[in-house]
């Protein structure tokens, strides 16, 4: 059965990127729906616990989603000086806003999710992500994550883009890599505001990475890459930061964060992140602001 380009036969699902598959053995298919927006599947895997896929693309795996939410959370957080109010824009699963909880700083964190589908599945089938709504700083509007910035103005502190790659079945998310939208998400910060987006990793579309961090550097004063390592994806997982503040450097948090509610990331993680190979480095190099 077809699910975008990647499908599920013989109690395996597999991951299509072109040119390579990664596969899971499936245990047990626990929600597929067709909603206004997307196909939403979550199945249980003999090796990777429940995953969540929207349109083909796996979105994130219980055994190691952790890495994930705390990377896309902590770095810009660990960076930014004083970071009171965070848009999320996606993020359905909640694991975001899970680890944007453990900030004491924080005192209001805005979702905004279009498929309310996707919060309903994963609070029901993926608790250990979605008790992140649990959160009393929490509020939830459900809608397009491109008009939502649009009406606001230097109204967010860091705004951290929680969406599917552009490369799934549907046309979700084209507004929301533009040249346009980039220019939307520094009006909606504020004067030093931050913002994070997960995008591929330099193994797997350097040439997207390149014009995304071209695009930011028309319009924030730091624009930087760094990425980490998630094995349940086919490969590592990138993410561009950008900053309106000159002074940020990404590259050294400003604060050790508590580790005792971590599982993935630490300062030396953080610092580490940052390294890329020698290809990339040369590739990216004219579109750093550092």
């Amino acid at each position: 059965m077809e699910t975008g380009r990647s499908f599920m036969k013989d109690g395996w699902y597999y991951d299509v990127w072109d040119g390579q598959v990664y596969c899971h053995k499936v245990e047990e298919v626990l929600f597929r729906k067709t909603t206004k927006y997307q196909e939403v599947l979550i199945f249980k895997s003999k090796n990777s616990g429940k995953l969540l896929v929207l349109d083909g693309d796996v979105q994130c795996a219980e055994k190691d989603e952790f890495g994930y939410q705390e990377m896309i959370a902590h770095v810009p957080m660990a960076c930014h000086p004083n970071p009171k109010k965070v848009l999320i824009v996606g993020g359905g699963d909640g694991g975001v806003i899970r680890e944007l909880s453990k900030h004491p700083e924080v005192e209001q964190i805005t979702l905004c999710e279009i498929d309310e589908e996707v919060i309903r599945a994963c609070k029901e089938f993926m608790p250990s992500m979605a008790k992140g709504f649990s959160s009393s700083k929490l509020t939830v509007h459900i809608g397009d994550g491109f008009q939502f910035v649009k009406q606001h103005q230097q109204a967010f502190d860091l705004i951290i883009n929680d969406i599917p790659d552009r490369t799934g079945a549907n046309d979700l998310t084209s507004q929301i890599y533009s040249r346009e939208y980039f220019g939307l998400l520094k009006a909606a910060l504020k004067p030093n505001g931050m913002f994070i987006s997960q995008e591929p990793s330099v193994w797997n579309d350097l040439k997207c990475v390149h014009t995304v961090m071209e695009m930011c550097s028309e319009f924030f004063s730091v624009v930087d890459y760094n990425m980490c390592m998630i094995p349940s994806f086919p490969d590592m997982q990138g993410f561009v930061m950008c900053s309106l503040d000159r002074n940020t450097n990404f590259r050294e948090p400003l604060r050790k964060l508590d580790a005792s509610d971590l599982k993935y990331y630490n300062s030396g993680i953080h610092r580490a992140s940052f390294a890329v190979p020698e290809f990339a480095r040369k590739e990216l190099q004219g579109v750093y602001k550092l």
